[in-house]
Order: structure tokens, then C-alpha cells, then sequence
């Protein structure tokens, strides 16, 4: 089985492209294929040590998911199936979208929401990214000065994120007992 489980939800198809961009910089026997959680199972996520995770925030800061048209599902439905998953011992790396200008009031929350949601079942979240370059006015993702995971902005910040994703990548590698 491959070392790393990509896991992601995506209303527009963002979270899917970073996925895949995520996926092509690894090479077949450290990256699974990107799952999209409406075709997952909490068993798969369980089978593995090292996980990222990926989601959009939809206005308002919710989880994408049936109600905010996530085709199939999102985080919203499949969160409540990985209750059952014990995360201790696992280590996840987690990534965010979100629009800082339509939404400064609850910039990337998901990513906040599955943050809590696996560091309180004892997963070791990785790949804290500096809040520095960003405008907004609020988040359920900051801890202190930094997001509790890699934050893309697709809208305003495009141009930065194959950078943004390369940094994050070296950043995180050797937690997930990867050479740079």
C-alpha cells in the first residue's frame, strides 16, 4: 500500500486540481491515488499512518458537503463516519481554500473544522503555514500567527500557488519520512 492517503472534498473542482497537483509531485508507491471522500470509506482513511487532507470553505465557512452542492458528498457527511477512526499514531497534513476578500470573516474555517476534528482524536497535524501573506479578518483555522495547514486562494492569489504547494511539499516531507 502506497505511504500517503489523499483525501479531499471539492464544490468547484479547486480542491480536486490541487489534489492532483499535489499527487503529481509524488511519485506512485509514497502518494495513493486523491480520494474524493464521497468515494471513500473510513477504512481507507484508517489504513494509513500519513494522510492530507484537503477542502474548500463555502460561504459562511461550512464544510463542503450535499447541502452546499458537493456533488456525491463532502466533508460535511464523512466526517461523522471517521469518528470511528483512531488517529493516534497518524500524521496529517492539511490544505485549505478559501476567498479572502468575498469571505475575510471566515476565511478557510473548514479547514479549522477538520483541524479540530482530527487533532482531537490524536492525529499529529504537520505543515502549520504562516498567515503573513493573506487579508482577512478572521479564521477558525489560525493558531497563533500560523494556519494549521497550507492556504490557497484560487481567486485572488493564483498565482502563487504551484510556489505555495512546492514550499509546503519540502516543508512537510521529512514528517512524513521523505527526503527533499
Amino acid at each position: 500500500m502506497s505511504r500517503i492517503g489523499l483525501f479531499f472534498a471539492s464544490s468547484t473542482g479547486n480542491t480536486r486540481r490541487i489534489a492532483k497537483m499535489i499527487k503529481k509531485r509524488f511519485d506512485d508507491e509514497t502518494m495513493a491515488d486523491a480520494f474524493n471522500v464521497n468515494k471513500a470509506t473510513a477504512e481507507l482513511v484508517a489504513g494509513y499512518s500519513f494522510l492530507i487532507l484537503g477542502t474548500s470553505t463555502l460561504g459562511g465557512g461550512q464544510l463542503p458537503g450535499l447541502s452546499t452542492d458537493c456533488m456525491g458528498g463532502g466533508w460535511e457527511e464523512f466526517l461523522p463516519q471517521l469518528k470511528k477512526v483512531d488517529f493516534t499514531g497518524k500524521t496529517v497534513a492539511l490544505f485549505g481554500l478559501g476567498d479572502q476578500d468575498k469571505y475575510p470573516d471566515e476565511f478557510v474555517d473548514a479547514l479549522g473544522e477538520i483541524y479540530h476534528f482530527v487533532s482531537e482524536r490524536g492525529a499529529k497535524v504537520v505543515g502549520a503555514w504562516p498567515a503573513d501573506d493573506y487579508d482577512f479578518i478572521s479564521s477558525k483555522a489560525l493558531v497563533d500567527t500560523d494556519f494549521v495547514g497550507l492556504v490557497l486562494d484560487q481567486e485572488n492569489q493564483k498565482m502563487l500557488t504551484e510556489t505555495r504547494v512546492d514550499t509546503w511539499l519540502k516543508m512537510i516531507a521529512p514528517e512524513f519520512g521523505l527526503s527533499v
